[in-house]
C-alpha cells in the first residue's frame, strides 16, 4: 500500500470512490491498483497534479524511505 496516497486523499477528504471518479475508473479497479501498484502513465500524472506531490513521495512504499519534499 502506498501510505502517502492515503494520507493525502484523506488529506482532501477523499473516499476512494472519489479519487476512482478523478481517475475515471470504478472504485474497485481504484482499489486494486492501490494495492498491486499498476496505475497508468496517465493515472500517475492525474494524481501527481492533483495531490501537488512529486512520483517518491506519493507512492513511497513501507519498505523505502520517507521522502519529504512534496512540491509547492
Amino acid at each position: 500500500m502506498f501510505r502517502n496516497l492515503e494520507a493525502e486523499q484523506h488529506r482532501k477528504g477523499l473516499t476512494n470512490a472519489g479519487v476512482a471518479q478523478l481517475l475515471n475508473i470504478s472504485r474497485v479497479t481504484y482499489e486494486t491498483k492501490k494495492k498491486t501498484g499498476k496505475f497508468t502513465r496517465s493515472e500517475i500524472v492525474i494524481l501527481l497534479r492533483f495531490f501537488e506531490c512529486k512520483f517518491e513521495y506519493l507512492f513511497a512504499t513501507d519498505n523505502s524511505p520517507t521522502p519529504t519534499n512534496k512540491v509547492g
